[in-house]
């Protein structure tokens, strides 16, 4: 697999990097980082990451999947690397200055990198080169790398801007809202919040005519909307988001008479709490996976510490069917104390990984295309994460992997699987978004 890894964790300036990791049980270097590619400049802040060919793709001999592209969400640079001639040891085959960005875009901030259909790359943007809220989008050459331009129509860019996906058979493009990047930079505060600094939009999109055609308000059950996915059904025109702040899940659906509309199907509750920031924790959805069969739900929650997994056979009344604690904030024995919790009778025991204390909560998740196995990173952004885990920041992060019931449902942390990024050659790193070499639930879209 291919994981970003960010600097944040020492005194001493390093660039950060792309490791590669063994997760082949029969390998002696199973759990082990094999390989690390230092990007040639500082303070970029790897995040997520996408592939130059799509599955949609597929047929076409012309296209390979061997290159991988890294959009930072400090420095707006985008990383193209080499997989193919070497996937065990990847190199870096070109460099996408954020100065190319700014001027052919007038964005910055990148986030997140999906491949289309036609063989071009495009990349979502949360803000202008200043630093204020802007949610437009960068086509990249699918072949040279170079900066096209804008996908979205001149003046159509939304109010801000994080996670996208499209359905081209039903002509749209849905995405979401984080907030403006000056604001989010400088960690979280519910002053910005109450200030209109953060998101609670959804954006849908005419796929063809790149025009904004409706923006959703999703009031106090959409508060800070992330992560965005269809079903993987190419004809389907239901989607589930995940909603940070409002710890909630909505059903994003096309009604008869072709509009887009929600409804919350999923409420994670606060719990009330002492020794935290802020007299309620909600849970904080930051990440969401549906698997290949459209069959199951994922998602975490990085403050409270837990991974769920639902069925939604039925998507409008999903039905929980697996849940594991890796770590959180209200560990038992930690600085905080829930005083009044609906859900736990009991705050959960500190996860312990071959003799390792798993710091922080899960953050990014990624499952294999057979649903059986699915890894878990706990690294959100490096300024929140000094700010809701500083723990992280001195010991580095780690990467588990959870072993996944798809028959029945159910959810096992694999107690024989850790990749330990405090023990990092120059010392303790941030993780974030795991790829998988072959693809996975969240890199493909079909046309």
């Amino acid at each position: 697999m291919y994981v970003p890894c960010v600097y944040r964790c020492t005194g001493i300036k390093q660039p950060d990097y792309l490791a590669t990791v063994d997760v082949n049980p029969e390998s002696p270097q199973y759990c082990q980082v094999i390989h690390r590619l230092p990007m040639p400049h500082l303070d970029d802040e790897l995040h997520h990451s996408g592939w130059n060919t799509c599955s949609s793709c597929f047929g076409d001999h012309s296209k390979v999947r061997n290159k991988l592209i890294l959009p930072c969400l400090i420095s707006s640079r985008v990383y193209v690397v080499d997989v193919g001639t070497d996937p065990r040891a990847p190199r870096l085959h070109k460099v996408v200055e954020a100065e190319d960005v700014k001027k052919k875009c007038g964005l910055g901030n990148l986030h997140t990198s999906h491949c289309l259909g036609c063989g071009e790359i495009m990349i979502s943007a949360m803000g202008d080169p200043e630093g204020n809220g802007k949610g437009g989008f960068v086509l990249l050459d699918g072949e040279t790398f170079e900066v096209k331009g804008n996908w979205e129509v001149e003046g159509q860019a939304a109010p801000f801007g994080y996670d996208f996906w499209y359905q081209p058979r039903h002509n749209v493009m849905i995405s979401t809202e984080w907030g403006a990047p000056r604001v989010f930079s400088k960690g979280f505060r519910l002053e910005d919040v109450q200030a209109g600094h953060y998101g609670r939009r959804l954006h849908v999109w005419d796929w063809t005519k790149h025009t904004r055609i409706q923006s959703l308000d999703l009031g106090e059950d959409g508060q800070v909307p992330l992560g965005i996915r269809f079903l993987h059904n190419p004809d389907s025109d239901q989607a589930l988001m995940c909603c940070a702040l409002s710890s909630s899940v909505l059903r994003v659906y096309k009604t008869e008479g072709g509009q887009w509309k929600t409804e919350k199907v999923i409420q994670v509750r606060s719990k009330n709490v002492e020794g935290w920031l802020l007299p309620e924790m909600p849970g904080f959805i930051s990440d969401i996976v549906i698997s290949l069969d459209d069959r199951f739900l994922y998602f975490n929650n990085w403050l409270h510490g837990d991974v769920r997994q639902y069925d939604i056979t039925n998507i409008r009344h999903p039905r929980m069917v697996g849940q594991v604690f890796i770590g959180g904030c209200i560990v038992k024995g930690g600085p905080v104390t829930a005083v009044e919790d609906s859900e736990l009778h009991a705050p959960p025991d500190p996860l312990l990984i071959k003799g390792r204390r798993v710091p922080g909560g899960p953050q990014m998740i990624q499952l294999s295309l057979d649903g059986r196995r699915l890894y878990v990173t706990t690294s959100l952004y490096s300024a929140w994460d000094k700010q809701f885990y500083p723990d992280m920041i001195r010991d580095g992060c780690v990467m588990l992997r959870v072993d996944v019931d798809i028959t029945d449902g159910g959810l096992k942390v694999n107690p024989d699987f850790l990749v330990d990024f405090g023990k990092e050659p120059h010392g303790p790193v941030l993780v974030h978004e795991p790829r998988y070499p072959g693809g996975d639930c969240t890199s493909d879209i079909w046309v």
